[in-house]
């Protein structure tokens, strides 16, 4: 479990995480979402001992990074992909871990196995890697001492969609099998999709918080018909209130089946018909953090 407590980091009279608190449970996904300059990165290098708080506490498994005797059994962290050191191969940046962590050696290879890096490729310096290997390469580092806890700082950077893929797929897996994730990335779509809990961030302050489906909750209905005009004047004589998209859809709070019976009545064909679920996560994520700044940048 992660749990920060009114965490607060200012530099030089400019706050760059403001009172932040949140909890990542065990078996869950918590999606950390924000645009870039949010305070997401700030707030992950004071959970893992890299920063220092100027108020409030971050806490993973129930003490703070700095407490934790062999910090990389315990907590799997993958901050920056490009951090690795460039002149050492990948199969020597996992030795490196796995001795300082006192683990067997054979762990080399099952994280060079599980992350899918060849012995070819795993030879050759991290300099002449790709970032989606480097990313590779990280979650491997992050994974090597079996960790309870998992934090990720946009790990698809660099991943095809194929790699993207297999990534969500192992940190769900990880989840399932009681882990804690805490998955943090500025865009919506790479977290929606495996985050069981989202917590969104902007201007350095939490700005809203829940599962997916509490946080959609009322998100509403989609509509399309090829008279559309017609449909938004019948839904309003209903009483409901439409909003027209540049699309050319219908948004409204209704519930579709709502729509679908004044549609009918009025019969007009409709060509789509749906739950605002995903766009209405996306409208809610763009309309909360739209006045962020970049982090810092008063710094």
């Amino acid at each position: 479990m992660i749990t920060v407590e009114n965490l607060t980091k200012t530099y030089r009279g400019f706050t760059a995480v403001n009172d932040v608190s949140f909890v990542a449970q065990p078996g869950r996904v918590t999606g950390f979402l924000g645009p870039n300059g949010a305070g997401k990165s700030t707030t992950l290098r004071i959970m893992v001992g890299l920063t220092d708080a100027s108020a409030g506490s971050a806490t993973i498994l129930g003490r703070p990074f700095s407490s934790l005797p062999n910090p990389g059994r315990e907590i799997g962290v993958l901050l920056d992909a490009s951090a690795q050191h460039a002149g050492r191969t990948g199969r020597e940046i996992l030795t490196v871990a796995q001795r300082t962590m006192g683990l067997p050696s054979i762990r080399v290879d099952e994280m060079l196995n599980l992350v899918s890096l060849t012995e070819r490729e795993s030879s050759r310096r991290v300099k002449n890697y790709s970032l989606g290997m480097r990313q590779r390469l990280g979650i491997a580092t992050a994974l090597i001492g079996e960790p309870e806890v998992l934090i990720l700082d946009e790990p698809a950077n660099g991943l095809d969609p194929a790699g993207i893929r297999w990534m969500r797929d192992l940190l769900r897996d990880y989840a399932n099998r009681g882990g804690t994730v805490l998955l943090s990335s500025h865009l919506l779509h790479e977290i929606e999709v495996i985050a069981d809990d989202l917590v969104m961030i902007g201007n350095g302050r939490i700005v809203a918080g829940g599962t997916k489906a509490e946080l959609l909750s009322g998100a509403g209905t989609v509509v399309r018909a090829s008279a559309s005009a017609a449909l938004a004047q019948a839904l309003r004589d209903a009483g409901i209130i439409v909003t027209s998209s540049t699309d050319g859809t219908l948004r409204t709070d209704a519930e579709a089946s709502q729509v679908g019976e004044v549609a009918l009545n009025a019969r007009i064909a409709l060509t789509e018909l749906r739950s605002a679920d995903n766009a209405g996560l996306e409208e809610m994520f763009l309309e909360l953090t739209a006045q962020t700044q970049r982090e810092g940048a008063a710094a």
